[in-house]
């Protein structure tokens, strides 16, 4: 048994397809194929039940993927660690996001990172909370960036940041007065949200029940963008994160944002990796790096509607 099977294991496990992992791997069906069956031999167990035009890992095959993947990752932070021992700051980073941050942040972080940071390689996989959890305990990610809380005894937890939501209104909707708003205001309002999957969903409802407020039924969104294409057509108010309103996104016509007062309702962001982590000592630079964003950032511009929207209402009268 070597490393090679291991990682062929892996890819195997991954796309259900001999063809397929053949050609992650860079080498032909058949030899995939063969090394396969060799290893099987040698465990003395199926690992693979062969169908015509699928894979099916058996039970054993799924628990002989799963340890492999482990080693195939452990090995590869034996050598990442290697390779940074020499030049901390050098090397590859595969960081996970979520999308209802990913976007809005990336555009204020990534030029600080490559400034401070001029030799690294910075590997981005965008994912729901869900999936980049997984892919870092298997391995596949070196560190993410989530919304808290997260319930895990094995992830080291850095805090970044809170960003304070905001609400999203039609233009002439009765809240948008222009003062700012208290989390009663919201009682009995029913608010446009994502779909299943998304933690900002999760956080969305989390307000909703504090305030007494529900959510607007028949419509459940796929993205931010769909959300504030969905009030400026007067379909219905949500709650936005502050980043996702900040240059360089364009502000919505016919959507006014109204500010919370303090304390406002707001999501706290992490970065996470695993305690084994070989990269821990840079993966803690890195997490600051984060901290230093501009506090101008997680703030409004006033106290009740945003600059945007008050700049729309002088230019109508």
């Amino acid at each position: 048994m070597n490393l090679r099977d291991l990682k062929y294991l892996v890819a195997l496990a991954d796309h259900k397809h001999f063809g397929r992992a053949a050609a992650a791997c860079y080498i032909s069906q058949p030899t995939l194929s063969t090394q396969i069956k060799k290893l099987e031999d040698e465990l003395g167990i199926a690992l693979v039940e062969r169908a015509p035009r699928r894979v099916m890992l058996t039970p054993a095959g799924r628990d002989a993927a799963d340890r492999a993947r482990h080693i195939v990752a452990e090995v590869e932070q034996m050598k990442e660690a290697a390779r940074r021992s020499q030049n901390p700051e050098a090397g590859a980073v595969r960081l996970g996001i979520f999308p209802t941050l990913g976007p809005y942040l990336l555009p204020h972080i990534v030029p600080r990172l490559r400034e401070r940071f001029p030799q690294l390689e910075l590997l981005l996989i965008e994912e729901k909370t869900e999936v980049v959890l997984r892919q870092l305990r298997e391995g596949r990610l070196d560190a993410a960036v989530l919304a808290l809380p997260l319930h895990d005894d094995q992830l080291h937890i850095e805090f970044l940041f809170e960003e304070p939501f905001l609400l999203a209104v039609p233009e002439g909707h009765p809240l948008a007065h222009g003062r700012a708003l208290t989390i009663q205001d919201l009682a009995h309002e029913s608010l446009l949200l994502l779909e299943d999957g998304h933690c900002l969903r999760d956080q969305a409802l989390d307000v909703c029940h504090l305030a007494g407020a529900g959510e607007k039924t028949g419509f459940r969104a796929t993205s931010l963008e769909t959300l504030r294409q969905m009030v400026a057509a007067n379909v219905g108010i949500t709650l936005l994160p502050i980043l996702s309103v900040k240059p360089p996104v364009a502000p919505s016509r016919d959507m006014q944002l109204l500010a919370f007062r303090d304390p406002p309702p707001s999501r706290r962001i992490a970065m996470v990796w695993r305690r084994s982590s070989a990269m821990s000592g840079f993966l803690l630079k890195l997490a600051g790096l984060f901290r230093e964003l501009p506090p101008e950032l997680f703030k409004s511009n006033t106290p009740g509607r945003t600059a945007a929207a008050q700049n729309r209402g002088k230019s109508r009268s």
